[in-house]
């Protein structure tokens, strides 16, 4: 098949965040049977040698600039007429922020041409390309990582809105803007079942499949030994607000209190792009930021215990599976743990979970005091990963849904 993927986040290296991560193992799986075609953006610290090791993973590139992040400098005046234009047309401005005319040029002309079978939208803030009469000619389906609008509702119910009025207000037009762009797609891919329940809410007929994430498991190999120690990690990008979030509460609420009955713990933030508010948690005792590093493996195999506490953010978490593949006992969230059977009657225990900074001590302590655990939790969590969340799995059904097949796999 020839196959049109729309990413307007630049998915290389496959290391920079969770929509990457998503957009480019799902794009190499396909790219093994299919021919496939990528518009994608580029940002300023995109170098010519990752655009070089992308045009090598599908057959056609097409790369356009990113456009200026007007809503980073907006002006009182200009932030209205922004809002104004998301009650009238519908669209939120983080979405028109991305938008290119030249990107919907070449799409249009691409369509009417007839040079694809199908088209997919790797993140929902690439809808705004797809037009409705598309679905005449060929399959569109649009691959939600998480719902802009359950997003939005669990931050204000969690209390991490970076502007509460604002996101108060947004919310019901979030809403509805979800409800609209859906019935462009044939197909809706999403990553967990809290998600599709939601979808499905709005849009009680779709075709919504849920697809979750993997890992690879050859960059994520089982580590073969326990270090021991008192050593605590967090992978993830640090300048993503839930990411900002957890590693905040995590070392102000968490860490001194463990730091009390284990004096030597550590606690390592691995991840690229810094915020000045993570990099600010340096100043406490044990804490490491690294930034970007060229290996999150390395940080893992060393870890004693590897901490998910995300209290807001959707979907099946990158960071937990990596872990999890890596062979390192997971301390986690709700949140951090959502859309995995890690524990519960007639399930193997995969990882402890915790809401709460008591909750959490007394989980991270349990793991300290107890080898047996680790090792317990290490095999059970890299099983299930082998069994059901590899890359593999998820693009032969990525792949059934863009053929229209009803094999549920």
């Amino acid at each position: 098949m020839n196959i049109l993927m729309l990413s307007s986040t630049f998915p290389y290296p496959p290391t920079r965040g969770g929509t990457q991560v998503r957009t480019f193992n799902l794009l190499k799986y396909l790219s093994q049977r299919h021919v496939i075609t990528l518009v994608t953006q580029r940002d300023r610290d995109v170098t010519d040698t990752e655009i070089l090791g992308l045009r090598d993973c599908v057959e056609h590139l097409a790369i356009f600039e990113r456009p200026p992040d007007v809503g980073a400098t907006a002006g009182i005046l200009n932030k209205i007429q922004r809002f104004s234009t998301f009650v009238q047309q519908g669209t939120p401005p983080s979405v028109l922020n991305r938008y290119s005319v030249d990107i919907q040029e070449w799409i249009d002309s691409f369509v009417q041409a007839r040079k694809c079978d199908v088209i997919t939208c790797e993140h929902s803030v690439n809808e705004i390309y797809v037009r409705s009469h598309f679905q005449k000619q060929l399959r569109t389906v649009v691959n939600i990582h998480s719902s802009v609008y359950g997003t939005c509702l669990n931050q204000l119910a969690t209390g991490v809105s970076e502007n509460t009025l604002r996101d108060k207000i947004n919310l019901p037009l979030l809403r509805r803007y979800e409800q609209s762009y859906c019935s462009k797609f044939s197909e809706i891919v999403v990553t967990t079942e809290d998600d599709k329940i939601q979808l499905q809410a709005f849009k009680p007929n779709s075709k919504i499949r849920v697809i979750p994430n993997g890992v690879d498991l050859v960059s994520f190999p089982k580590r073969t030994a326990d270090p021991g120690g008192h050593r605590l990690v967090f992978i993830g990008a640090m300048d993503n607000l839930a990411n900002i979030d957890a590693v905040c509460f995590f070392s102000n609420q968490i860490l001194p209190e463990i730091q009390k009955l284990y004096p030597d713990t550590t606690f390592d933030i691995v991840g690229s792009r810094p915020v000045p508010e993570v990099l600010t948690l340096q100043n406490q005792p044990g804490i490491k930021v690294t930034g970007r590093v060229p290996s999150m493996v390395e940080y893992l195999h060393k870890a004693t215990v590897c901490v998910v506490p995300m209290r807001t953010g959707f979907g099946i978490k990158n960071k937990t599976l990596e872990a999890m593949a890596a062979g390192v006992p997971i301390v986690a969230s709700d949140r951090g743990l959502e859309g995995l059977a890690v524990d519960g009657v007639g399930t193997s225990l995969k990882a402890l979970r915790a809401n709460e900074p008591t909750e959490y001590i007394t989980a991270i302590s349990r793991l300290f005091d107890n080898p047996q655990l680790r090792f317990e939790l290490s095999c059970n969590a890299r099983q299930l990963v082998e069994t059901e969340f590899t890359w593999d799995i998820a693009g032969k059904c990525y792949e059934q849904v863009c053929i229209g097949s009803n094999d549920k796999g």
